[in-house]
């Protein structure tokens, strides 16, 4: 392509780029006359050749792909999986990074993230999980897989941002428990997808969807965290972390962080089966209370089982904006019409009016600045904020100042390995 061409660039078209910088979302950045391309399978610092996959004239930026590494970065390694690269398994990012670099790659994003969008300057590092069994090598540590299924019934996944699904013969993700049910060869017709689960007590299950969605079985997941442990029931469609270490790892970190005491107070939202509800009304004994807030039915059942043995620590099953009384965030597009229908705005009566500690574990979306004015409201000494989206967690930390709350101490773990994905845990403190 000369030069007087490259200002229309459209899918197909290859050019010479310099790898800049890491982005947030698995890409990297890269510019070609004056025209911001976001890169798959490079590393900053490289130069490569690319293929654009995505835009045209006119847009703010276009998409490619990585089809030829001219000076390699020395943190280049041969993916370990065959459908890892370009236009294949969309599931991982950094197949092509060695771990160490992986990481520091993920504490990149994290640090400018909430410089950039909370004005917060944190040096954090991305502490790897370990994987019982295994060396540190960035492979079977899932838990829990799901795969896509082809008009024929055929299993695989999904190449990146496509809605074909590719036939594999394994996932070297998942863990030996995972690979090893036979799931990918058989077909399952009629189904959109079979998800694969191993639970931490040995049960392994296969869940076609959504065929098997409502009688989805329940699990048993054991939790190790430091002196306190806890078998929790789980449905096999459920939220539950995928990697082995996460469960009790992030217990463990939001107990330190906030530093529960007896006879306090707490709020758990975002509260899923439970799991931080179940730990937290353990330190904080009978004269203390718990509240968990969730909005999924199954999970609200689930966590009610798990939760009985405490009696000070209770249920209740709503929005975390309804309960809040807040307005639900703005939707789009034509399916959404229900959702943007008013609604009568009424706090619970069951939300306390008061707590001493809050932990959030909320969707990728964040918890909002609604949630969070209310959650400020209540006067914590102390929030925990457990996040799996560096950006979200960077609005909501600015949400959270405006509050008058300021983050205390992050943490970040590496908790999905070959993608760009990280799990951190930020506490905030009052301004005063």
């Amino acid at each position: 392509m000369s030069a007087a061409d490259t200002s229309g660039l459209r899918p197909g078209d290859e050019v010479e780029v310099d790898i800049l910088a890491i982005a947030h979302g698995g890409h990297c950045v890269a510019r070609h006359a004056g025209r911001v391309l976001f890169v798959r399978h490079g590393i900053p610092g490289e130069r490569v050749r690319v293929r654009v996959t995505e835009g045209g004239p006119g847009d703010r930026f276009l998409r490619a792909d990585v089809v030829e590494v001219i000076a390699a970065s020395p943190d280049r390694v041969p993916p370990p999986c065959p459908y890892a690269g370009s236009g294949r398994c969309g599931g991982c990012d950094f197949q092509h990074v060695a771990v160490g670099r992986q990481r520091a790659l993920k504490a990149e994003v994290l640090r400018e993230q909430l410089h950039r969008l909370a004005h917060v300057d944190v040096d954090p590092e991305v502490e790897a999980l370990p994987v019982p069994g295994r060396d540190d090598d960035g492979l079977g540590w899932r838990t829990r897989v799901e795969y896509a299924v082809d008009a024929a019934g055929r299993p695989g996944l999904r190449p990146h941002r496509s809605h074909e699904v590719l036939p594999v013969d394994e996932c070297l993700l998942g863990t030996e428990a995972v690979r090893g049910a036979p799931v990918l060869d058989r077909l399952w017709p009629g189904e959109r997808a079979v998800d694969v689960v191993a639970s931490s007590t040995g049960e392994v299950v296969a869940v076609a969807v959504p065929s098997g969605s409502a009688s989805a079985p329940l699990l048993t997941e054991s939790v190790h965290s430091g002196a306190w442990r806890a078998d929790l029931t789980v449905p096999a469609r459920g939220f539950w972390q995928v990697h082995p270490a996460s469960a009790a790892t992030f217990v463990d970190t939001v107990l330190r962080l906030l530093a529960p005491r007896p006879g306090e107070s707490a709020l758990d939202l975002y509260a899923g089966v439970g799991l931080f509800a179940a730990a937290l009304a353990e330190a904080v004994g009978v004269t203390g209370s718990v509240l968990a807030v969730e909005s999924d039915p199954r999970a609200v059942e689930v966590a009610r089982v798990n939760l009985a043995r405490w009696p000070q620590a209770g249920v209740l099953g709503a929005r975390v904006d309804d309960a809040f009384g807040v307005p639900r965030p703005a939707r789009r597009g034509p399916a959404d019409r229900r959702a943007r229908r008013p609604r009568p705005l009424r706090r619970s009566p069951h939300l306390p009016e008061h707590a001493d500690l809050v932990v959030l574990d909320p969707p990728r979306t964040g918890a909002g600045r609604r949630v969070l004015d209310g959650v400020a409201a209540l006067r914590p000494r102390t929030v925990a904020y457990v996040a799996c989206d560096p950006a979200a967690l960077a609005r909501d930390t600015a949400y959270l100042a405006d509050s008058g709350y300021v983050m205390g101490e992050v943490r970040a773990f590496d908790a999905f390995p070959m993608t760009h994905h990280l799990e951190a845990i930020a506490s905030f403190v009052p301004a005063s």
